[in-house]
């Protein structure tokens, strides 16, 4: 994979931004602007709120498609030290985000990103968010097509576009190089997955199947296929017609209905359908046509990683089977975190990070490793990270090194690879701590030996809108009140059986609501129950439809949804990292999911 080399035109761009944010936050500061403005400015560049009030700010700072080098990880060490409170975090969205940043120190922050080929620009507000894609594109025995050119082509083209920069909402864009969608791009406003078609006279052709109009949040929507198959010469132009239409026709008065999901509730598929294809056969005639095959597609190439004949291809996806050989704890890194099966011969391998956490030490250590191995590193959407390009000689080092700053406990695709997002601990909006009520479910699986339990996925949002992607885990918690015995106390609604994967989508189904302190118990006997029941080969979903169903398994759990008298258990109306009584606070929502 070629290295990241800073394009001058990014750097003049990125630089003009900078200087833009200086000037508007002067005149902020004093006062010249209305805070609305500057809010909607400081959003569009990345920089979001807390709900700690002041000039507290998360900065958000974008990797397309998770690509992390060793430069950027030495930085961010810096910028966790020196910026933040020690460590950063890795959203579900492939970015890093740093907390506590102090609004002064912004655009000091936004240079030294700018300095090895980052920025902060479009990665909140309503404009074109992180283009996402597989972490595993160019290192995947499965994939149909490598995706990474095609994720940096669309990062390239919709970053500073025109139409892109005061959307009705949000627009989020994904790729996956195989049905498999370990991207998930069935839940996004345009994913797209890599897919064959055979001609009548037996040539099989690369392309794309593009999907539209998916959605989490508390109205989650799956996205719909545009047409069976997207030649590769017309991906951007469709890409950017799906955008059009939605900049177009979305909801611009009622922010809790602008999506473009709600734009296909409203119009019909066939209407937003018929639209799309019409903008895509007329945009030759804009100046902003991206048709063809990008420049950088071109000169990066998209040959898939190809299949190794003498390897067995790791199984990839939500519900893989992690099969354990021995107690030896390199031996279970090898099996839970290593993929193997690549036709160039390298292997992959995971660094797990707990709740996608990352301090200062060990963004040094991945740098350190990042450099020994020459590896091409990638930060998943389940807040890990992957070394790729590797050889098998390199891994018992690889491991002792991880090892070192503790981020080689196996992890992948198993059950203590809990994902939360930042909740209430800074989030304007969140009811509920999250990243709390994560640690917690971890700390009680490890103590009940069910944390190394195969192809089960948790996920935790701190409200309804699904930073945790709650929807599409196989147990997935969202933060909500609860009332009992007169006083507030935090709570969770409990979902089951979400799954993405093979160009499906389900939405997890409620089970039942439960008290904060009890959800960790709910998921042990949930995750202890499948481990226990499941038959051979079985994922959860299958277990579940046989066991009766998320009202079934709910029956179960009963017993846990009751609150105790406050007097006899106070701890009950005590969030998790808090020290008093639960309030629900909930500011203005500056939406930076």
């Amino acid at each position: 994979m070629p290295a990241i080399e800073i394009d001058p035109e990014f750097a003049s761009a990125v630089a003009a931004d900078i200087a833009k944010f200086e000037q508007m936050l002067a005149l902020h500061l004093a006062g010249d602007i209305d805070d609305d403005v500057f809010r909607v400015f400081r959003l569009n560049n990345g920089i979001y709120g807390q709900r700690q009030g002041g000039t507290n700010q998360m900065v958000r700072v974008k990797n397309p498609y998770g690509r992390i080098t060793a430069d950027q990880l030495d930085l961010f060490a810096r910028v966790a030290d020196e910026f933040s409170r020690g460590w950063g975090h890795i959203t579900t969205r492939q970015n890093f985000q740093f907390h506590f940043v102090e609004l002064t120190r912004v655009p000091e922050l936004m240079r030294a990103f700018a300095g090895v080929g980052l920025t902060t620009r479009e990665a909140c507000g309503d404009t074109v968010r992180n283009v996402q894609g597989c972490h595993l594109a160019g290192a995947c025995p499965h994939e149909v097509l490598d995706i990474t050119a095609w994720a940096e082509a669309a990062f390239q083209h919709f970053l500073h576009h025109p139409i892109a920069q005061r959307l009705p909402r949000k627009f989020k864009i994904n790729f996956s190089g195989c049905a498999t969608d370990c991207g998930q791009a069935m839940f996004n406003d345009a994913g797209v997955i890599a897919v064959d078609r055979t001609s009548a006279d037996g040539t099989v052709e690369h392309g794309f199947r593009v999907y539209v109009a998916g959605g989490l949040g508390a109205n989650p929507h799956p996205a719909l296929a545009l047409e069976p198959f997207t030649p590769r010469e017309e991906l951007l132009p469709t890409l950017e017609a799906i955008l059009r239409v939605f900049e177009q026709t979305g909801n611009r008065k009622n922010k809790l209905r602008a999506r473009l999901k709600w734009v296909v509730d409203e119009l019909g598929w066939e209407t937003v359908q018929e639209r799309i294809l019409a903008i895509r056969r007329l945009l030759p005639a804009s100046s902003s046509w991206p048709g063809g095959i990008p420049e950088v597609v071109e000169s990066w190439g998209d040959e898939p990683a190809g299949v190794a004949a003498a390897v067995a291809a790791t199984e990839m996806g939500q519900g893989t089977p992690v099969r354990f050989r021995s107690n030896d704890p390199y031996e279970r890194w090898l099996d839970a975190n290593v993929v193997r099966g690549t036709a160039n011969g390298t292997v992959s391998a995971y660094a797990w990070s707990r709740l996608g956490d990352v301090t200062s030490d060990q963004f040094r250590g991945l740098a350190a490793i990042t450099r020994r191995y020459d590896a091409d590193v990638r930060l998943t959407n389940r807040q890990n990270l992957v070394f790729r390009g590797l050889r098998d000689d390199d891994l018992r080092d690889l491991f002792d090194e991880l090892s070192a700053i503790g981020m080689a406990q196996p992890g992948a695709e198993l059950s203590r690879d809990v994902v939360a997002c930042p909740g209430a601990d800074t989030c304007n909006i969140a009811v509920t701590q999250s990243r709390g009520l994560g640690a917690a479910i971890s700390d009680a699986l490890e103590a009940a030996g069910l944390a190394e339990v195969g192809g089960v996925r948790t996920n935790i949002s701190g409200c309804t809108n699904s930073c945790g992607q709650h929807h599409v885990a196989d147990l997935g918690f969202f933060g909500a009140e609860r009332r009992a015995h007169g006083r507030p106390a935090p709570g969770y609604q409990l979902l089951l059986g979400g799954y993405v994967g093979e160009e499906r989508i389900h939405f997890g189904e409620k089970a039942l609501r439960l008290p904060a302190k009890a959800a960790p118990a709910a998921a042990v006997r949930v995750i202890g129950r499948f481990a226990e029941e499941r038959q051979a080969g079985e994922g959860f979903r299958q277990w579940m439809d046989r066991s009766g169903g998320a009202a079934a398994i709910a029956e179960g759990l009963r017993d846990l949804d009751e609150f105790p008298m406050p007097d006899d258990n106070p701890d009950f109306y005590v969030d998790y990292g808090e020290t008093g009584p639960y309030v629900a606070e909930v500011g203005d929502s500056e939406c930076a999911t």
